[in-house]
């Protein structure tokens, strides 16, 4: 099908598996990603994007087109992701792998590596809410606005957010110097 995603949700939403199927093809990826970015556990992901695809019918009843269904999907997938996070009590369990991305890409170059593996650290001991902000702004491209719409917070909260990633990250980085 040859339609635009919010036309695709809401056929989709009335019930067309041939759409919801065309839907779950175009974003079953940015899904995944976002997921992945969220939890930092590809199992995680995996487990939360199967469990997202069997609730989206549902979901998708209630899908306004009046915003990009991209953004709107952003949001069911941190949502999603906030609510595995409570229910099996891992908010810490997150943090510790949401490196993996980046050590699954990484290069030969020792000292990319290295970098790689620090920035991986100092990432999981950010809060959910920052890594939150930090897997869409940074890891999907979205403006602060489009991400803001994803996470139900205003462009400037997203914009403080990152401010305090950027306050954070250095402070770590200052704090390891001193150590060593």
């Amino acid at each position: 099908m040859d339609y635009s995603s919010e036309k695709l949700a809401k056929l989709a939403g009335g019930g067309n598996a041939d759409a919801f199927r065309a839907l779950l093809e175009r974003h079953y990826d940015l899904m995944y990603r976002v997921a992945f970015r969220t939890l930092g556990q590809q199992a995680d992901a995996e487990d939360l994007v199967q469990e997202i695809c069997t609730t989206l019918p549902a979901k998708l009843r209630s899908f306004k087109a009046d915003s990009k269904f991209e953004s709107w999907l952003y949001r069911v997938v941190v949502n999603a992701g906030r609510d595995l996070m409570r229910r099996r009590g891992a908010q810490a369990r997150a943090a510790d792998g949401w490196g993996d991305v980046e050590l699954m890409q990484r290069d030969a170059a020792s000292q990319k590596s290295e970098n790689m593996l620090w920035l991986t650290r100092a990432m999981s001991r950010l809060s959910p809410e920052l890594r939150e902000t930090v897997a869409l702004v940074l890891g999907e491209e979205l403006t602060h606005k489009a991400a803001g719409n994803a996470l139900g917070l205003s462009e400037g909260s997203v914009s403080w957010r990152m401010s305090e990633v950027k306050k954070e990250l250095r402070r770590m980085a200052v704090e390891e110097e001193m150590l060593q």
